[in-house]
């Protein structure tokens, strides 16, 4: 894969991979049919999965334990010929194994008898359309009323074609050495919106599902949308088919992997009116900020531009001298914009004549890399799988009722651009919606929709990010001195762990970035070379459970069935023989899995030239093998040598933290990947934010509006050194305790969003590692003038992950104690307003923590001390 992985991702592809292996298996032994789906949420990356399955399915897949599958043919299936071009690009995009010979578009010239093993085949509905010369001769109809007995190669084809569509699948299906997949793209489509429709005439797809007339079932279906709802449904019904359980991504992972923007800004006119042209030319200005903000980053990263889009939507029925009085509007707004920076994508696929301008048309999937256009009309949500990372700003002229609308090409516009969040930048972590016909009621209707949606077709639910009505902009407050910004910096945050990346991969990662930076030359032959002297010191320390591993290396086991014809008695008699050549080669493969196939090679080398005793190379390399794949047998080899490989890492991190983060945004985020691979959570530097937006006000129960308080001295503040705060009143009250302390003098409130600038604790609940964010962070001025840092967590009891959550703080202040002048957790634990605090720098009380079973018990004990608030 040309991408890493995130851990999502990963696990989701070893799911899948799990599910094709279990229905493969099924098929060949019990003729069984199988289907399972795997949903994601829009911007999650299902086809670069879908890239990770397909190399791991022809290729194999150390990883995931995989070789090759010979027999494996796909066929990709949806209903957009638009849309299998552009996931065939995105595929190469993101695959360094797949080729264009692998992916073949299945055209009306195809003549083949079958589907070969090891390609990918990309169909669409209008392919198998009576009209398409693909199934000319063939009725799929009248075969079902035949009850499946017509000869199909009997019927008359006028195009003289020898095969249709329909017997390549049949031919394919029936070849023992071939095993069918279909992968359903936007699986939810084709399968009727009601469960009625199962009873209705079959749409293709359900024909490709459950075969028609005597073509049989494709024998393994994998669906893969945002909405699984109908083809779930559809595969309950499914004739003979039966289904494996559906892998399913947490939308709040893929929120905090940084693949999707962080918020949704959506701004409204404050009074009633027409406000079509203000908004417009608001939208202009936003895109035009955005525009410079990319150029300043991109400049400083040496990245290539990224070049920002607004999309301006409109109603189904446009009237065109109003657009063109839009387009005015445009005009005036960026006198520089150009009319080769405009197009639409209308069903009316041609240019268009909109007032005074010609607006040419582009097709969907071009927009994203054709960044001559910088703004595009639009109507509905462009096309079903489109989506373009760069659009960052949008202007509907929809009606408030038209929400759905909104909220359909919203969800077309959550990729971050670079597939990766922008350290401490919010601004160039959102999208923004400008409504003009909208108000502060119904616009709730859309932030509703967007964060709680019910996960539908008309109802994408993009929660776990921020919707902002009407936000205010925070930059670093230009009162908080350097001494104060360094402290916070220095402060350690924690990644969770990604589970399933291999010690040697991981060390050899770490090399590959080390020396593509100039850091460390010659780190990937440095790492092996350290690698080499770690399976040198296995050979001697494991040596008698070795040479027990090599003996079974190079015999063969085996039983004789001997049977009388006389006596009619039947008798087993075991046999031993010599491993030759091509078993020996079979077990060393098997090991380089285990070892790691890069290193098994070097390895290899490495023995052979050390091996005085061999006649020839060849004889030397053989040796090798043999010796490596008896290493692997051993059990006890691979912990040892996993234990050095994440020593090694570990070490190299430590030793050039430094340098690794003066490095770009970029490059830091390919090393913090690389800590993310370890089994345990990993310490990392927060980051200085650099532009946030926040609400200033707050929703009243009775639906008003209230003016959020705002506190001076905080880190980030608007253009008044202020910072408005949306906090219950425990937490209030926490806060105007802790800024009346002598010698106070600045204070952080921590997002709750996964972010860089956000401290993160590890703790681990139900087996699983998680991460909590402590409210805040307050710096003190000691009598010598220094920086103090103290963090204070009012801490909610009532809830079960309250005492993991407190011994993650607990594993975290014993580990980083020295930090902090101050770790204090507090909570009210009889509801009494009487406060109690938890010292977490105190050795007795991380002890009572430890052991505790209870949280509201360990506040009421006698390790916790009464908080006295202001």
């Amino acid at each position: 894969m040309k991408f890493t992985l995130k851990d999502y991702q990963t696990e989701a592809v070893a799911s899948v991979i799990k599910n094709l292996h279990k229905a493969k298996k099924r098929w060949h032994e019990d003729n069984d049919t199988n289907a399972f789906s795997l949903t994601a949420t829009t911007g999650a990356g299902k086809t670069v999965m879908a890239a990770a399955v397909f190399e791991a399915l022809f290729y194999g897949e150390d990883d995931f334990d995989i070789e090759p599958d010979p027999t494996a043919t796909v066929i990709w299936f949806s209903d957009d010929p638009s849309l299998n071009e552009q996931t065939r690009f995105r595929l190469l995009e993101a695959s360094d194994k797949l080729n264009y010979s692998d992916l073949v578009v299945v055209e009306n010239t195809f003549s083949s008898e079958c589907f070969e093993p090891g390609k990918i085949y990309f169909l669409n509905t209008q392919k198998l359309s009576k009209k398409s010369l693909l199934v000319r001769g063939y009725d799929p109809d009248a075969e079902e009323a035949k009850s499946g007995q017509a000869d199909l190669l009997s019927q008359a084809r006028p195009d003289l074609r020898s095969h249709t569509v329909w017997e390549v699948l049949k031919n394919t299906i029936d070849n023992p050495d071939s095993t069918l997949y279909l992968v359903l793209d936007e699986a939810h489509r084709g399968m009727g919106s009601t469960a009625s429709d199962a009873s209705k005439k079959s749409t293709i797809v359900k024909r490709l599902i459950n075969g028609a007339g005597s073509v049989p079932p494709i024998p393994i279906v994998w669906g893969i949308s945002a909405t699984v709802e109908r083809f779930d449904q559809a595969m309950k019904i499914a004739k003979g088919r039966d289904t494996i359980a559906n892998v399913v991504v947490d939308s709040k992972r893929v929120q905090e992997s940084g693949l999707l923007k962080d918020d949704i800004v959506l701004e409204i006119p404050h009074d009633t009116g027409q406000f079509d042209t203000v908004l417009l030319r608001r939208g202009v200005e936003k895109l035009r900020e955005s525009t410079e903000a990319w150029q300043t980053y991109c400049e400083a990263e040496g990245l290539k531009p990224i070049v920002p889009l607004m999309v301006l939507q409109v109603p189904n029925k446009p009237n065109f001298d109003d657009l063109g009085k839009a387009l005015d509007t445009l005009f005036e707004a960026w006198p520089d914009l150009k009319s080769s920076n405009i197009a639409h994508v209308f069903g009316e696929r041609t240019n268009l004549k909109l007032g005074n301008h010609t607006v040419f048309h582009t097709e969907p999937q071009r927009v994203h890399d054709e960044q001559e256009i910088k703004v595009l009309l639009a109507k509905d949500a462009i096309s079903t799988g489109w989506d373009c990372p760069r659009a960052e700003v949008m202007v509907s002229f929809r009606p408030a009722k038209d929400k759905t609308h909104i909220t359909q090409l919203l969800g077309r516009m959550v990729r971050t651009p670079l597939a990766r969040r922008i350290p401490g930048n919010e601004r160039l972590n959102a999208v923004h919606c400008l409504l003009p016909f909208y108000d502060k009621e119904n616009v709730k209707a859309v932030a509703e929709a967007l964060m709680h949606g019910g996960g539908t077709e008309t109802e994408p639910t993009l929660g776990g990010r921020r919707v902002l009505i009407n936000p205010a902009t925070l930059e670093p407050n230009p009162l908080i001195k350097e001494d104060v910004w360094a402290s916070f910096t220095a402060l350690p945050s924690q990644l969770l762990p990604q589970h399933m990346s291999k010690p040697v991969k991981r060390l050899t990662a770490l090399a590959h970035e080390l020396a593509q930076d100039n850091l460390l030359s010659d780190a990937g032959k440095k790492a092996h070379t350290e690698m080499h002297k770690v399976l040198n010191a296995a050979l001697v320390r494991f040596k008698d459970e070795i040479n027990t591993a090599r003996k079974d290396v190079m015999t063969v086991e085996g039983v004789s069935l001997r049977a009388g014809l006389g006596d009619k008695k039947m008798s087993f008699d075991q046999f031993v023989e010599e491993a030759d050549f091509v078993v020996i080669e079979d077990t060393y493969k098997k090991a380089a899995r285990v070892l790691s196939p890069d290193l098994s090679r070097t390895y290899a080398e490495h023995l052979a030239d050390n091996n005085d005793d061999a006649f020839s190379r060849e004889e030397a390399l053989l040796e090798s093998h043999i010796e490596i794949a008896a290493l692997s047998l051993v059990r006890d080899v691979a912990e040892y040598l996993n234990k050095e490989a994440d020593d090694l890492t570990t070490k190299w991190l430590n030793e050039y933290r430094v340098e690794i983060k003066n490095l770009s945004d970029e490059r830091q985020d390919s090393y913090r990947q690389i800590r993310e691979m370890s089994k345990e959570p990993q310490d990392i530097d927060i980051l200085k934010p650099r532009t946030w937006m926040h609400h200033t006000k707050a929703l009243e129960a009775d639906g008003s509006e209230s003016i959020l308080p705002t506190y001076s001295n905080h880190l980030m503040s608007d253009s008044e050194g202020l910072f408005p705060v949306e906090l219950n009143q425990w937490e209030l009250k926490v806060l105007e305790t802790e800024i009346s302390r002598s010698g106070f003098d600045s204070w952080y409130r921590n997002p709750e969003r996964a972010s860089q600038d956000s401290l993160a604790i590890a703790y681990i609940e139900a087996e699983e590692y998680k991460l909590l964010r402590p409210d805040f962070i307050f710096f003190v001025r000691k009598a010598d003038g220094s920086v103090a840092v103290d963090i204070v967590d009012p801490h909610g009891i009532h809830l079960s992950d309250a005492l993991p959550k407190l011994r993650g703080l607990a594993e975290y202040a014993e580990n980083h104690k020295s930090m902090f002048r101050r770790i204090e957790s507090i909570a009210d634990p009889n509801n009494k307003g009487q406060f109690r605090l938890l010292d977490l720098t105190n050795s007795k009380v991380r002890e009572a923590i430890f052991v505790a079973t209870d949280a509201k018990l360990l506040f009421n004990s006698d390790v916790a001390e009464n908080y006295q608030t202001s």
